[in-house]
C-alpha cells in the first residue's frame, strides 16, 4: 500500500496509507489534510486541489483540462498539479505532496 506524505505549507507533515483507486485529493478529503479545498469535488474545473508533486514514481501526463486550471495558478511550478488527476496506485508508489498557501 503506497504512503503519501503530505507537507503543508508550514512545514507539517501527514503520512498516510492511501488506497488504490483513490486519487491523491480523495485520500486527503477523507484524512482532513488541510490545504486542499476541492471545490468542484475532482472534476478539474477550480483548482482549489492544487499541488506540488515533490516525489513519486510515476505519474500520469497533464490532459488540457488540468493544463487550463494549472495556467490560472499564480503559485505554479514545473511540478504542479491537481491531486484530483493523480490516482493513487501500486505501481505508482510512494509520494510526497507539499501543499501551497494560497488557494484559489
Amino acid at each position: 500500500m503506497p504512503v503519501i506524505t503530505f507537507i503543508e505549507f508550514d512545514g507539517t507533515k501527514h503520512q498516510i496509507d492511501s488506497e488504490s483507486g483513490l486519487t491523491v485529493m480523495e485520500m486527503a478529503m477523507k484524512h482532513d489534510i488541510p490545504g486542499i479545498d476541492a471545490d468542484c469535488g475532482g472534476s478539474a474545473v477550480c483548482g482549489t486541489c492544487h499541488c506540488f508533486v515533490e516525489a513519486s514514481s510515476e505519474l500520469p501526463a497533464v490532459e488540457p483540462q488540468e493544463e487550463s486550471m494549472l495556467g490560472l495558478r499564480p503559485d505554479r511550478e514545473s511540478n504542479s498539479r491537481l491531486s484530483c488527476q493523480l490516482q493513487v496506485s501500486e505501481q505508482g508508489g510512494d509520494m510526497t505532496i507539499r501543499l501551497p498557501e494560497f488557494q484559489m
